[in-house]
């Protein structure tokens, strides 16, 4: 995963272009970063008067993983479309990214892939440690 720019970069950018140093598009060009990168937080500045950057927030899980493990412990041959199914049969609509993570979280035991075609299909052998 590609990690943020410095908040140094973002003050030297910033630093050349209020002293007038060229266009966003050239300062782009001389700090090699993207046009809309310099967009951005040319735009950042303006809104918040500061040239740090705003930290991501996460919002947590709506994911009921009390759910997750009782179904796993159900059926523990589950597969992930079923037992993404089954939560949106009990009223959780969630995806498939999100199972994955709660079923990391919950370190189950055994997970195998099949490619069938260019479907995945995922086979579930599921015990919650």
């Amino acid at each position: 995963m590609a990690r943020a720019y410095g908040d140094d970069l973002r003050k030297k950018v910033l630093g050349a272009y209020a002293s007038g140093k060229g266009t966003l598009r050239q300062l782009a060009e001389r700090f090699d970063v993207s046009y809309g990168w310099v967009r951005k937080i040319l735009a950042a500045e303006r809104a918040t008067g500061s040239h740090r950057r705003v930290p991501q927030r996460r919002r947590p899980s709506g994911v009921d993983v009390d759910l997750v493990r009782r179904l796993i412990e159900r059926k523990p041959d589950i597969v992930l479309r079923e037992l993404r199914e089954e939560m949106l049969g009990a009223g959780h609509a969630v995806s498939t990214a999100q199972l994955w993570r709660v079923l990391k979280r919950l370190r189950t035991t055994k997970y195998t892939v099949y490619v069938v075609g260019r479907v995945r299909i995922g086979y579930c052998a599921l015990r919650c440690a």
